[in-house]
């Protein structure tokens, strides 16, 4: 037992001697420096209704600080596409900041009949709320509708509800849909008499003190102005000419040409509400989007804040005047005058390079029809009066009686499931039915079952974007499709919803920290912007994404 003892302390004794002779190196402490990876603030733009091709058409009218900052100094994604059926607003925002389409987040329109209720619902309407800042019912909106998370929500949760989710656009939908669910506050703009901004006790009991003092200053008031181009009208060649008859207007003046005197109109097209359909609303949500920046105290600390904004008033002016409009393309001038400005404000308070922009759109637009036949290019418009008078004939021959039939919007067809259960009917033979029958009237160029929507996986094509729009328990039992071009809309003025590339076919722009410069021309998906977010921010991806991470625009 000692024979083994005595070589093992042999051998301490050798090691200490031999390392006691070694001379010692003094250690010296490594400075550690903590370095914020994650951007101060994170400003989420959807500008409502934007085209790619407004990037393109109009950029030589463009300064350097707005969209041309982001072109140049960010990435630019320049085939991003809507990958799902209907591209509307309510949905669009909703899965831009979700990463996932209506089938998931069950936004499957703006409104839409609900089969339960057996009545109309709004995206964003919540009778379980008041309203904030107003006496109108306006105020009575939350997020409830939605499913899902959005990039905001998880950062929120990511930070312990320390960073920051402020939502502002003119419309509802647009400032609360991309906020989340655990938004500290979403504002949004009451027209008429009033002409403030406004929000509902889902986040708050009253309007925070420099919402308030905004409403009382008279910033809404001094666009009542006269709107005329911003630069000389000749040198808008990009449009089409200004006197036409393919645009809507406003009441009060006889023709929608420049320039208009909103003063005077304003009392004719409901007060504030004139507004939206200017350029001058995106002018007022800039404003309203700085002063949020000091009044919320945005980007202050190295906790990530984001705030979304959505400039609506493109949209309006494009329902009212048509993409090929002079009023299209001074709006585009001057919400390029308006990005400038947000931008050098986030530079002064809260730091260039500091903050990350994404900017995209929640739809496009058709040219409009009207227009396009002029050319010869097909199109046209849907006579629905002799659709729903052709089809009761059908119900009524085939089934003795109309009322199987509940509702048609949204381009489906919802059945009254107890009628045909009372009928003795099978559900799937009568939408089978319904399909054969309508496939075959003017101008509808494809119709599919719900049973189809929920049984056969498509993976290309305008079957897989219905598929993906197509949420079980929301949607119709049957849905059509109108030939390309063809819409349910004025002969004046565009409109959007479709699978076409005119209405999927947006902007996708990447800028500041964390953002390396560049361009692409490989196929984006809106549903990739919230995984690209939280892959940037280090957080989990919204609960219901499906989009994946572009690696390749983050540094």
């Amino acid at each position: 037992m000692l024979k083994n003892v005595v070589p093992f302390f042999l051998i301490i004794f050798l090691y200490n001697s031999t390392f006691a002779q070694r001379p010692r190196v003094k250690k010296q402490k490594t400075k550690v420096e903590t370095i914020n990876s994650r951007p101060k603030l994170v400003v989420g733009v959807v500008v409502d209704q934007m085209r790619y091709d407004y990037l393109t058409r109009f950029e030589n009218k463009y300064g350097d600080g707005g969209f041309k900052r982001m072109m140049n100094d960010g990435f630019n994604c320049k085939n991003n596409h809507f990958n799902y059926v209907p591209t509307y607003t309510g949905p669009g925002h909703t899965s831009i900041y979700t990463g996932t389409t209506p089938k998931y987040h069950g936004i499957i329109s703006n409104d839409w009949y609900d089969k339960e209720l057996k009545d109309w619902v709004y995206c964003a309407g919540d009778t379980t709320v008041q309203s904030v800042g107003t006496t109108e019912k306006s105020g009575q909106m939350s997020p409830h509708r939605m499913k899902t998370t959005t990039f905001a929500d998880e950062n929120r949760l990511f930070t312990q509800l320390r960073g920051k989710t402020i939502g502002i656009s003119i419309k509802d939908r647009g400032a609360i849909l991309p906020a989340g669910h655990s938004a500290n506050a979403a504002f949004w703009f009451q027209g008429g008499k009033e002409g403030s901004w406004i929000s509902s006790t889902y986040y708050m009991n009253s309007l925070p003190k420099w919402v308030n003092d905004f409403n009382a200053s008279d910033i809404a008031e001094s666009y009542f102005k006269v709107w005329n181009t911003l630069y000389d009208i000749d040198t808008y060649i990009e449009s089409g000419s200004d006197l036409n008859n393919f645009e809507g207007g406003f009441v009060g003046k006889e023709t929608a040409t420049f320039p208009y005197d909103l003063a005077v109109l304003k009392n004719d097209n409901n007060g504030f509400d004139i507004l939206k359909s200017t350029a001058y609303g995106n002018s007022l949500t800039t404003d309203f989007a700085i002063a949020s920046l000091d009044g919320e105290q945005l980007g202050k600390d190295n906790i990530t804040d984001v705030l979304t904004v959505s400039f609506s008033s493109t949209d309006y002016v494009g329902h009212n005047f048509g993409v090929n409009s002079k009023e299209v393309e001074d709006t585009y001038l001057r919400l390029d005058k308006d990005l400038e400005r947000l931008f050098n404000a986030l530079d002064d308070k809260v730091g260039k390079g500091e903050y990350t922009i994404f900017l995209t759109a929640d739809h496009g637009a058709i040219d409009v029809p009207s227009y396009l036949q002029t050319l010869k290019i097909p199109s046209g418009y849907i006579d629905n009066s002799q659709r729903k008078e052709k089809f009761q004939k059908f119900l009524i021959d085939t089934y003795g009686d109309k009322d199987i039939v509940e509702n048609i919007s949204n381009n489906q067809i919802f059945l009254n499931r107890e009628k045909i259960k009372t009928l003795g009917l099978n559900l799937e033979e009568v939408q089978q039915a319904i399909v054969n029958e309508q496939i075959n009237y003017k101008h509808i160029s494809k119709a599919y079952t719900a049973h189809t929507m929920s049984s056969t996986n498509f993976t290309t094509g305008i079957e897989a974007l219905l598929q993906r729009g197509y949420n079980q328990k929301r949607s119709g039992d049957v849905i059509l499709v109108n030939d390309p071009a063809y819409i349910n809309y004025h002969v004046t003025g565009s409109t959007h919803g479709s699978s076409l590339n005119y209405d999927t076919h947006v902007p996708l722009l990447f800028f500041g920290k964390g953002i390396k410069p560049g361009h692409t021309l490989k196929k984006t998906e809106v549903t990739d912007i919230a995984p690209t977010m939280s892959a940037l921010l280090g957080i989990s991806f919204p609960n219901g994404a499906i989009g994946k991470p572009l690696d390749f625009v983050l540094d």
